[in-house]
């Protein structure tokens, strides 16, 4: 997806995957707003390094956040949710919805992470330099590492196993990768 000045986020976004997190605005600019349209829930736990904000431009999702004082939000179009830094957090959509999430130019540290769905330890986690790695690369990566080791998946606390990651929705992240790192470098 080519970055415009101008854009129509409803529009443009029918062109993406889920989870897709499209950067839109000139690469110059801070902080950044990615786009996403999703149907389906986030197959992880995401870790931003820095502070960001989702909007939400069309349908319904429930943020779930862990280690915080509020964990879940209900989101209705125009709504924002502030995430601090830090917080792992996962987009649950009630209907198919179109967000924005803004988040600074040069992110840092991002991660993904899976918890137990019987008891709630953490499985596992990987993180990354986004000045190294594609975020939507690490993404596919991350989910299919977690796939194809079972012992990733297997709870030692309780026994449980998690699901492995259906990536079906997510075909879109290694052609974004792509795209991404053509891009002309600008500071």
């Amino acid at each position: 997806m080519k970055r415009r000045r101008m854009l129509n986020g409803l529009k443009a976004a029918q062109d993406l995957g889920d989870y897709a997190d499209v950067p839109v605005l000139p690469a110059n600019v801070d902080p950044q707003a990615h786009l996403s349209r999703n149907t389906v829930a986030q197959p992880f736990w995401l870790i931003c390094g820095k502070d960001n904000v989702l909007a939400q431009l069309s349908g319904t999702a429930v943020v779930h956040l862990k280690e915080t004082s509020v964990l879940r939000f209900s989101m209705e179009i125009g709504d924002h949710v502030y995430i601090p830094a830090g917080t792992p957090h996962r987009i649950v959509p009630t209907e198919e919805g179109v967000q924005l999430r803004y988040k600074a130019r040069v992110p840092g540290l991002e991660g993904v992470a899976w918890y137990c769905p019987g008891c709630d330890r953490e499985l596992h986690r990987v993180e990354w330099d986004t000045a190294d790695t594609i975020s939507q690369q690490a993404y596919y990566d991350a989910c299919a590492e977690f796939n194809d080791k079972d012992t990733l998946r297997h709870c030692e606390g309780c026994g449980t196993t998690h699901d492995p990651v259906d990536l079906t929705p997510f075909s879109a992240w290694t052609d974004i990768a792509h795209s991404l790192e053509a891009e002309p470098t600008t500071t």
